[in-house]
């Protein structure tokens, strides 16, 4: 598949754009409850309002241009949080304070967290599209990586991947409802994200008003927190203004933010996925003109990060300069080259087919997804360890734990076999706190990958016992190494009294 350069830069700068334009419309409306009737922008003429939503992605290419694409999970996301994002509301504000009493994303996520299943991870999505264009599991795996530092197993981490893998798969299938359906496939048909886009296709296919649509999405979900600011109902709302707007830029945005509630969020995803789905055509010349090119930041921490982009323009550039980086390092099939647009479809994904894929890794990375688990990669084997319960502990308590060694030849069915496909004798030795004990096996057999076994894994489950005296924070530290061999993984399991 070949993409246009100047077409794909294009439809980049007219993502930024859509986005900032949205944002800016629909801020004054964040919160607003009820059916709006809004005409248009309300804030002052010539340049756009600050919005997080964009501020925390000039931090993710940061993250991509510093540590580069290989590696980049939640993990390494995280520290970027604790260094440079500002804010403390809502999921923001749990997930750093989880990460900074020891608990690595996405348990960081999950823990004590009202706000995971809310909006702020489906509205940060864009970098990750608009690097890895065409291709849509590229953009989700990003995508999820983010949204479990602050949204765990979360609705919020299904809505990231729903909405990267949606914009990602606009840059080249210019049919809204097809890019729709495409990143519908990736998502577990038990999520409350799958049910509420299917009911608005529903609605939409059969007749029913936007109104009388917004409404039911909102009933359906109703049960999550207090029924508002969540991320089903939210990125509902922008997938109703795309539908029901039939490729108009003002409807759409207009129809998605009259919805309510996160409005600038809502507002903002519209602009940016039609902007990537037609560029810098079907963006309104006088909306555009409206709120410039410039970007204003609120959520960073510019005092120690001072070479972000400040306009659309030349985050374009960088965003355009990063994508064949993400592309090689991820294997896409996909390259950007100057010179003819050729005709290129997504094979194996309809328009009238919701064609759910076992062999999707993506489906099969959210379909895994659990709260209180958290994972570490060592190269040859990756440990997750998934607590039984939330990892609270008290004098003389039990807490089951299941560590799963997953091989490099499986690991998030990557089929990596860097340091060769070879089974390995693993040992387990426990670091503890005084009093505390663990009872369960100290050495585990992790066979390769074979006819037998084309997934190796292995589970162990065991049980920790805390003694008479119990810390704030105690740290239980996992130390496996496999015979033979040079490298040593430590797994931090950090108990809170």
């Amino acid at each position: 598949m070949k993409l246009n350069f100047d077409v794909y830069k294009d439809q980049v700068y007219a993502c930024w754009v859509g986005k900032n334009i949205g944002g800016t419309m629909g801020a004054p409306y964040e919160g607003r409850r009820d059916v709006l009737d809004i005409k248009g922008f309300a804030s002052k003429a010539g340049e756009p309002l600050p919005n997080d939503d964009l501020d925390l992605q000039l931090i993710w290419l940061h993250a991509m241009e510093t540590v580069g694409p290989y590696d980049l999970d939640c993990k390494k996301l995280g520290e970027f949080w604790v260094s440079y994002i500002s804010p403390h509301w809502n999921e923001y504000g749990m997930g750093k304070m989880n990460m900074k009493r020891g608990l690595l994303p996405p348990l960081s996520g999950d823990y004590e967290n009202t706000w995971k299943d809310s909006n702020g991870a489906w509205i940060r999505t864009e970098i990750f599209a608009t690097m890895a264009p065409g291709c849509p599991e590229i953009a989700a795996k990003y995508a999820i990586e983010d949204a479990m530092v602050d949204h765990g197993a979360g609705e919020g981490t299904f809505a990231a991947a729903f909405v990267a893998a949606m914009q990602a798969a606009a840059f080249i299938e210019k049919d809204i409802r097809k890019c729709i359906d495409i990143a519908l496939s990736l998502l577990p048909e038990r999520s409350r994200m799958c049910s509420t886009i299917a009911k608005i296709l529903e609605c939409y296919d059969n007749g029913v008003s936007w109104l009388d649509c917004r409404n039911t999405v909102q009933q359906m979900n109703a049960d999550i927190g207090d029924g508002w600011f969540e991320a089903p109902s939210n990125v509902g709302y922008a997938v109703l203004g795309l539908i029901y707007g039939e490729g108009d830029f003002k409807k759409s945005m207009i129809t998605a933010i009259n919805c309510g509630d996160d409005t600038d969020c809502t507002g903002a995803t519209v602009g940016a996925t039609l902007g990537i789905l037609g560029g810098t055509a079907v963006i309104p010349t006088d909306w555009q003109a409206f709120i410039g090119d410039g970007i204003i930041t609120m959520s960073i921490a510019e005092g120690i990060l001072r070479n972000l982009p400040t306009s659309c323009t030349t985050l374009t550039e960088r965003v355009v300069n990063m994508a064949p980086t993400v592309l090689w390092a991820n294997r896409a099939k996909v390259t950007i080259v100057h010179g003819d647009e050729d005709e290129i479809e997504i094979p194996g994904h309809t328009a009238t087919s919701r064609n759910y894929t076992p062999q999707s890794p993506i489906l099969r990375r959210l379909e895994a997804l659990k709260p209180y688990q958290f994972e570490v990669n060592a190269g040859l084997y990756a440990v997750r360890v998934t607590y039984d319960r939330a990892p609270d502990i008290a004098p003389g308590e039990e807490l089951g734990v299941t560590l799963s060694f997953i091989h490099s030849a499986s690991y998030h069915a990557r089929n990596t076999n860097a340091f060769g496909n070879l089974p390995y004798t693993l040992n387990l030795r426990w670091w503890l706190p005084e009093g505390f004990t663990v009872e369960g096996k100290r050495t585990v057999v992790l066979e390769h990958n074979t006819s037998h076994h084309r997934e190796p894994q292995k589970d162990v489950h065991v049980i920790v016992k805390a003694g008479e005296r119990v810390e704030a924070i105690n740290r239980v530290v996992l130390e496996v190494t496999a015979d033979g061999r040079p490298t040593t993984c430590y797994v931090p399991l950090q108990l809170l009294g």
